[in-house]
């Protein structure tokens, strides 16, 4: 695709700072969007913004579990770009991989502050904005992960708001299609980040055993955004999953 066909179309990435959102984020860029930077720790977003070398990022610190935060957060994105048209919401954390009677409960409210509230927070704010604007309309796209489908041993909690991104995205595409809103979640299985490096070591499988996983590039998870987005707003991807080929998920085991 030509990065012209995207000239002046702005995106919001939330958890650009790092993994798979950075690497959305300098895709986008590279495509011709103009896009917001939003992550909690204004360091690696500024950080990003200087190795894009383009004068077209913008880093936005915001934590995306705090409503008026992330209303600011949006509404400088208004002020500067004036609209928006893709929002990634990307912004996603874990708990510790213990038993899920172990779990505290703030640790508990924390995957879903973040991971759940975090994504409806930014698409509350993102309709707002696609519905007032002219040309009316945008497209969400919300990172579910291989959760969304099936856990990883003493993952109780992000399993439970992968699961609920899932209704959030089915829920989004029915409301908002009126308004020339698309939304669709990509399901990423096994990219390699920093998050996912401890893969390469040997991880926890449902039958006991540590096994190593295989890991696929995090570029091809970005091409795989920027062609979800690239589509005209008649057109949607609603659900895609993009996984490393030989990581153990399709079959039992």
């Amino acid at each position: 695709m030509n990065s012209g066909d995207n000239k002046g179309k702005v995106a919001l990435v939330t958890g650009a700072g790092t993994g798979i959102g950075k690497a959305v984020a300098l895709a986008l860029l590279r495509e011709g969007y103009r896009v917001a930077l939003v992550g909690r720790r204004a360091e690696p977003l500024n950080q990003l913004v200087a190795e894009s070398g383009s004068d077209a990022a913008l880093a936005v610190p915001c934590d995306v579990s705090q409503p008026e935060a992330v209303r600011a957060a949006f509404d400088k994105v208004a002020q500067v770009f004036g609209r928006l048209d893709l929002l990634f919401n990307n912004a996603g954390v874990g708990a510790p991989p213990v038993p899920m009677e172990e779990l505290t409960f703030e640790q508990w409210q924390n995957v879903v502050n973040i991971n759940l509230t975090g994504s409806f927070l930014c698409a509350q704010q993102a309709i707002r904005l696609m519905k007032a604007q002219s040309p009316q309309g945008g497209r969400i796209i919300n990172n579910g992960s291989i959760s969304a489908h099936a856990p990883r041993p003493n993952s109780a909690p992000y399993t439970a708001t992968k699961h609920a991104i899932t209704g959030l995205t089915k829920s989004i595409s029915l409301d908002c299609r009126h308004f020339n809103i698309a939304c669709g979640q990509i399901d990423i299985g096994n990219a390699h980040t920093e998050m996912a490096a401890r893969m390469a070591k040997g991880v926890p499988q449902a039958n006991g055993e540590v096994a190593i996983e295989p890991l696929m590039d995090v570029n091809h998870v970005a091409e795989a955004v920027v062609h979800m987005a690239a589509l005209p707003l008649a057109t949607n991807v609603q659900f895609m999953t993009i996984m490393a080929t030989k990581m153990p998920f399709v079959g039992r085991g």
